[in-house]
């Protein structure tokens, strides 16, 4: 609806979720919604919907390199927060940082290279030198966890180059262009771990803003249990877990973002790895 954004932004029931690269204000266990006299100038803004009792919900994304507003107080990653976020926090969290991305990293035609112009209250760009419409990227990615086609009580997980050495998740990559989603699960693992994997079964999806997939998360059995090996080049280990240590390592509370431990590590409670890996290990079907 044309003027939607300029009518919302002078309404004082609105409630704005500022976005700062990966943070937003959190207070207590939720975010903190701002009103829009609090924004920056400078912001990017869109629409987000409505909240439960009805008022209008935006975001405003600062724009990279801005620093973040000091008396806004405490601020918080969706990877550090989202796990224990209210359900309507998380959603609204994930939804602006997806959309804040397109709206920072997208200002410019692709086609023509001219500025675009911001439509449909945030959620398109119209060219005006060429007339294309251009709307924010969803790039699908696979997630899987691997388990043992000889012991149901193991699994296998890879740890990134990146990551350090005793941080172990799930193994994951994009779809590529012309793949099913059996067929990038069969890849990525055979890539990263060195393992053939059959009964591919889909299980859950979760939108993962960085900096744009749609994580589609599945379980597979490996064919032979032999010895997996990393690529050496992004995955730098992989290795078969019992159940009884992922139990332990959950039943510590030891994830990414919550523990300094030198024990194993597994992804924090924000993401579809933690999922599939608790699902597992809890024995769900």
């Amino acid at each position: 609806m044309p003027g939607l954004l300029h009518r919302l932004r002078r309404d004082v029931a609105t409630r704005v979720l500022l976005i700062h690269g990966d943070a937003a204000p959190v207070s207590g266990s939720g975010l903190r919604y701002l009103s829009t006299s609090e924004v920056p100038g400078e912001a990017e803004w869109a629409f987000l919907g409505r909240d439960a009792a009805g008022a209008p919900l935006l975001t405003a994304v600062l724009p990279d390199g801005a620093e973040a507003p000091s008396a806004i107080g405490e601020w918080g990653s969706l990877r550090a927060t989202g796990g224990d976020l209210p359900a309507a926090d998380a959603d609204a969290f994930v939804e602006a940082l997806s959309l804040g991305r397109w709206l920072r990293d997208a200002a410019f035609c692709p086609a023509c290279g001219a500025r675009t112009e911001l439509r449909t209250a945030g959620w398109s760009r119209l060219c005006p030198s060429c007339g294309r419409e251009h709307f924010p990227r969803t790039d699908p990615a696979i997630i899987v966890a691997v388990t043992s086609g000889s012991d149901p009580d193991r699994i296998l997980l890879g740890s990134n180059a990146l990551w350090g050495a005793n941080r172990f998740s799930c193994f994951a990559g994009f779809v590529e262009a012309g793949e099913s989603l059996e067929t990038a699960v069969t890849r990525e693992v055979g890539e990263e771990a060195g393992v053939r994997v059959t009964d591919i079964e889909y299980r859950a999806s979760q939108a993962w803003p960085y900096p744009r997939s749609l994580m589609l998360g599945f379980r597979a059995v490996a064919v032979v249990d032999g010895e997996a090996r990393p690529d050496g080049e992004e995955i730098a280990a992989v290795r078969w877990f019992t159940r009884d240590e992922i139990r332990s390592a959950l039943d510590r509370g030891d994830t990414w973002d919550r523990s300094s431990e030198d024990g194993l590590l597994l992804p924090g409670r924000a993401s579809i790895a933690h999922r599939l890996i608790v699902d597992w290990c809890a024995g769900v079907a």
